[in-house]
Parts: C-alpha cells; sequence; structure tokens
C-alpha cells in the first residue's frame, strides 16, 4: 500500500503537469514528435516522378504494369520516457530533488502523448532494470507511470545507463520516441546511445542541481557520494577549490553535449529548481523549427 504522501505527490504533479500540457505542450507536441513511422496503405498506379523503390514487384508483374506502395505516417505514435532512478537522482538543494524533477518532466511528456491518443511506457533504471512497462494508452496508465516513479522501491543505488541503453534496443521493436533521463553520472554509454538512436527517435534530458554546477562560499564542508559511500572533504572557503570545481563541471557539461550533437540529438539540461516549464516549452519550439527546416 502506498504512503499517503506519496499520492500526494501524485495529485500536486498531475494539476501542475496538466496545466503546463494544456497551456505550453499540447500544441506542438505532434509537430515535435513526429514521422515515428510509416504504415502501408494501399497500392497505386505508378506515375513518373515516382520513388522507383516504392515499385511493389509482385503486384506489378499480376497486373501487367507498375505500381507502388502508398505509405500514411503511422497516427499512434509510442513514447518511452527512461528514467535514472539511481542514487545520485535522490539529491536535491533546491526546491525538488532530481528525481522529483524527473517525475515532472515524464508527467508532463506522458499527458502530452495521451492528449494525442499516443501510446506510454516507462522504463526505471539504476544499475539494474528496475521496472518495464510496455506502452499503453490511457490517463489511468500514465498515473501509473508516475506512481512508479515516485514510489518505485529500488534494488541499487548504481548506475549502468548502457544496460538500460541497450535494454531499451531490445524490448522496443518498433521505432520510437525514447526521452532519456539522467544526471548522466556514468561511464561507458557512448556505444550504446549511438545504436539506439539509429532505430528510435531519441531525446536526453540532463537533469542537475545547481549545487553540482557552482559550490557556494562555505567553508569544510564533507560531501557523500550517494552510490559509494565515499566521503569527501572539501573547503569551500578556498576560491580556487570553488572555480575548478565549476571549471570541472562546465568541461563536463561542454563534453556531454558535443558527444549530443556529434550523433544529431536534441538534448536539453535542466535543474531542479520547478522551473522546467518555459525551458521545454523553449526546447519544444526550436526542435520543432529544426524539423519543419
Amino acid at each position: 500500500m502506498l504512503d499517503r504522501s506519496i499520492y500526494k505527490k501524485i495529485r500536486n504533479i498531475e494539476v501542475r503537469t496538466r496545466k503546463a500540457v494544456n497551456q505550453l505542450f499540447v500544441g506542438s507536441y505532434r509537430s515535435v514528435f513526429k514521422g515515428q513511422g510509416l504504415e502501408f496503405h494501399e497500392v497505386r498506379e505508378y506515375a513518373p516522378g515516382d520513388d522507383i523503390r516504392l515499385i511493389d514487384w509482385n503486384v506489378s508483374a499480376r497486373l501487367g504494369q507498375p505500381y507502388i506502395k502508398k505509405f500514411i505516417e503511422e497516427r499512434q505514435q509510442r513514447l518511452v520516457v527512461a528514467v535514472d532512478v539511481s542514487g545520485s537522482l535522490d539529491f536535491g538543494s533546491q526546491k525538488q530533488s532530481k528525481n522529483e524533477t524527473a517525475a515532472e518532466i515524464a508527467a508532463a511528456l506522458a499527458f502530452s502523448a495521451i492528449k494525442n491518443n499516443d501510446l506510454v511506457g516507462l522504463l526505471l533504471f539504476s544499475d539494474k532494470i528496475e521496472k518495464y512497462i510496455p506502452p499503453k494508452k490511457g490517463k489511468r496508465h500514465v498515473l501509473r507511470v508516475i506512481r512508479e516513479i515516485l514510489s518505485q522501491q529500488k534494488s541499487s543505488v548504481k548506475t549502468d545507463l548502457g544496460q538500460a541503453l541497450r535494454y531499451l534496443n531490445r524490448v522496443n521493436r518498433k521505432s520510437s520516441i525514447i526521452v532519456l533521463i539522467s544526471d548522466f553520472l556514468a561511464q561507458d554509454f557512448q556505444k550504446p546511445i549511438r545504436v539506439l538512436s539509429k532505430h528510435h527517435d531519441l531525446v536526453p534530458i540532463v537533469i542537475k542541481d545547481r549545487l553540482e554546477k557552482t559550490l557556494p562560499q562555505l567553508g569544510l564542508v564533507n560531501f557523500e557520494d550517494p552510490e559509494s559511500n565515499e566521503i569527501y572533504s572539501l573547503d569551500l572557503s578556498d576560491q580556487k577549490i570553488r572555480a575548478q570545481y565549476q571549471a570541472q563541471s562546465s568541461n563536463d557539461s561542454q563534453t556531454l553535449a558535443k558527444f549530443f550533437r556529434s550523433l544529431k540529438l536534441d538534448h536539453l539540461e535542466l535543474t531542479c529548481d520547478g522551473h522546467y516549464a518555459a525551458a521545454l516549452t523553449k526546447f519544444f519550439k526550436a526542435r520543432e523549427r529544426r524539423i519543419k527546416h
């Protein structure tokens, strides 16, 4: 049985994301995530200018003249939200933890999808596959997706992003929209991302806390790695240490962004301060303009 606080969180997320979807996302969702696949519609006679690769040779031979296959864009798309639930996502110095921010982003996308009668699936992963829910339709299903994100009792705090990506490639045979939400504090995921992005519309969303970018000016502070339990002591009164930390964080973000660009992946970095809606909308509009051109 779920804790009452989880039900309250689910209700709050439903209210906040429903408003965001109605005001910001639903108008551009279809144009932002379109053309995921084609389904056979009919055959018709070949006309000059048609692509000869679409000729149906069996039908053409039977009828004595060339016919081509006609396809239409699939009306129903498949959105799979893959959420990192490893220990590092529990951190949050602002209004929300990274995990709670991931849940809201997943909810906003899921509600947008069901408004377009699309299917929504979920993968929760650490260094194990914690939970996989195949894509389905409907509000009840979306609320289950959100509930699973918020109430998941993970079996590990470590991260294996590569394993999650390989799993997604195995279970999603049809071309899908895959939104990958993680802080990307992981190793050896570059090759699996390349493979997955060849078959699916992959959209990485990087979740960061502000303290992961810039450290405040304090004294001696102990930091604990949530995935290894190692303790690190840093003197935050030392400007040089803070500057080195900020430079390394900025370099890591730039390296990750450069990698995504090399694969021509639209990606977004968000902070868990509760103000994701405007950034998501801006991202959607930029992606829509790029697709149209």
